[in-house]
């Protein structure tokens, strides 16, 4: 019987997250950034909406890069869609764009 009832359980609490249709990842990588050989460091993370955004970073002009939304105080250019969090790990917003 306890396994029955660690079964049910088990199988409510593991369903919402298989019924859900996993987010369709739009890589805005290649909308934002038009010339991504500028940009010093690579990389993406996945927004809290699902969306795949291009890292943090510098460019190697120094100049504001093509989809740039805020330079971040160590002198990186934040690609974020929404304001909380933006440059967290890059010292803070310095300016919004």
């Amino acid at each position: 019987m306890r396994l029955i009832a660690l079964a049910i359980v088990a199988a409510l609490v593991i369903q919402p997250t298989f019924a859900k249709t996993p987010p369709k990842h739009d890589i805005t990588t290649q909308d934002q950034v038009q010339d991504e050989s500028q940009l010093v460091e690579h990389g993406s993370y996945v927004n809290k909406d699902g969306r795949t955004v291009h890292s943090p970073a510098h460019t190697k002009s120094g100049g504001k890069p093509a989809g740039a939304t805020a330079k971040c105080r160590d002198g990186s250019w934040s690609f974020s869609k929404h304001h909380q969090g933006t440059c967290s790990r890059h010292g803070g917003v310095e300016s919004w764009q």
